[in-house]
């Protein structure tokens, strides 16, 4: 008999810890302050990324994951990948962020309909859609605090 492992890919998830302060995503400012990070500056007016952080259930981060790295007008994030990296780290909770090259920080309607469709599979699989948050070089905007969520 053959092992289905054989013929099944598998997402990797690999843990690298640090000696940092757990960090607790409280508010859209803690969001911000953590996911800094993962958008360099120096390629922030030039290139879109998408990141998500995952949280535990005290809203502890858990990790982050580059969903994807696109070009100057956009990228492409799969929400398949996204709640499949929230289902190997037991998350039950997730950020999405990305940034707009253009430095402005009002959500496309493909934003909305992106955040939509991932918090409708957040939803069937319980993990909460915590916020969005759109950046740029000094700022953000937060779809949970415009009550876009």
């Amino acid at each position: 008999m053959i092992a289905l492992t054989e013929y099944v890919s598998e997402i990797q998830i690999s843990y690298h810890p640090t000696k940092r302060k757990e960090v607790v995503i409280s508010s859209s400012a803690d969001a911000y302050e953590e996911l800094k990070e993962w958008f360099p500056m120096d390629t922030i007016s030039l290139q879109e990324r998408f990141v998500v952080l995952y949280l535990n259930r005290a809203n502890k981060v858990l990790g982050a994951f580059l969903a994807s790295s696109g070009g100057i007008t956009g990228t492409v994030a799969d929400p398949r990948l996204i709640m499949s990296v929230a289902l190997k780290t037991a998350a039950v909770g997730i950020v999405l962020a990305h940034n707009h090259p253009s430095g402005n920080l009002k959500p496309s309607r493909a934003d909305e309909l992106l955040t939509r469709r991932i918090q409708e599979s957040g939803n069937l699989l319980d993990i909460q859609l915590v916020d969005h948050i759109i950046l740029s070089r000094n700022s953000y905007l937060s779809l949970a605090d415009e009550g876009l969520l």
